[in-house]
């Protein structure tokens, strides 16, 4: 079950030219087969290996835009759309999607660059990814950024549902209208990004990274289509079977063996409860948690030069 089903909702250096989101340097897409379907992954830079993932699980790599390009100037970053969703949902069955297949596609991008360890950066439920991919292959993860983290326990998304419903008010109510609607269980794109914009109302602190946000997510259902949105829903509720869905999934106790570099970025206006990063960074001995101050859940878009800052004193201190 979903948050969003549990809530009667669906959950989902810089030069002046990378200042303003933009990068000078062209970034390349190739697919890599995983079955009989394909992974599209996207790379630009040269130089330390990134491994993006998205965050949803029902999004694609499109919401990040151009932000992480300008990281471009130091580090080869490598984004993908995880299977079934994105350009990666062609041929691809609900069914087939679970913790263990993401997790194996993670391990097939890797060693598609060619990488034995490369940086593992995750945002929002990437961040479930990369600590369940660490856990069971710590050798092949260099360092590991938690950018905005979610949950890494039932208990901890049992917290994140109750400050959501809270939070939400009034705006919990329009969002189950939007949901009860044939359009949005159709898959409408309009009626899906209208659902989104009540769901993270609360998730970004200044109203043009808000609109920047919706309008790349918008863009991003238009051309998924009815049939992608659905794909990617039935997704999303397939791996919550395998993780928050589960009394007993709770990674905390096990991150206290991983020795792996760990930074933890918190934004201060983040509608993820701060409980959640203080946990994470707590259960693990080399993590260091930097909260990121007029900053919300979309760190990337909304604090991108403190963001980068961080990463860099981060790398420098543990080299």
């Amino acid at each position: 079950m979903t948050l969003a089903a549990a809530l009667g909702i669906a959950w989902p250096s810089a030069s002046a030219t990378a200042a303003q989101g933009e990068s000078r340097v062209a970034s390349h897409g190739s697919r890599i087969p995983v079955g009989d379907a394909s992974l599209y992954v996207r790379d630009i830079g040269k130089g330390q290996p990134v491994i993006v993932l998205h965050g949803g699980p029902d999004f694609d790599q499109s919401y990040f835009g151009n932000d992480l390009d300008r990281w471009a100037d130091a580090f080869q970053v490598i984004f993908y759309d995880q299977r079934g969703r994105g350009r990666s949902a062609d041929r691809v069955r609900p069914a087939d999607v679970t913790l263990a297949s993401d997790l194996d596609d993670l391990d097939r991008v890797r060693r598609h660059f060619g990488e034995e360890s490369p940086i593992v950066l995750g945002h929002s439920w990437g961040t479930v990814l990369a600590l369940e991919y660490a856990l069971r292959n710590p050798t092949h993860v260099s360092h590991l950024i938690l950018m905005n983290p979610a949950p890494a326990s039932a208990r901890d998304y049992a917290l994140l549902r109750e400050a959501y419903v809270r939070d939400q008010g009034a705006d919990l109510d329009r969002q189950r209208s939007i949901m009860a609607g044939a359009a949005y269980q159709e898959g409408d794109p309009a009626a899906v990004t209208a659902r989104y914009r009540l769901h993270f109302k609360h998730a970004l602190k200044e109203p043009a990274d808000y609109e920047t946000l919706m309008t790349r997510m918008k863009a991003a259902f238009v051309s998924q289509g009815k049939e992608g949105i659905v794909k990617a829903r039935a997704i999303e509720d397939r791996l919550m079977e395998d993780t928050w869905s589960r009394e007993d999934y709770d990674l905390l106790p096990r991150l206290g063996d991983l020795r792996i570099p760990t930074l933890i970025l918190y934004g201060d206006h983040d509608f993820i409860p701060p409980e959640i990063a203080r946990r994470i960074t707590e259960a693990m001995p080399r993590a260091s948690l930097v909260t990121l101050k007029d900053c919300g859940h979309f760190a990337h878009l909304e604090c991108a030069e403190d963001v980068r800052r961080a990463v860099d004193r981060f790398l420098q201190g543990t080299r």
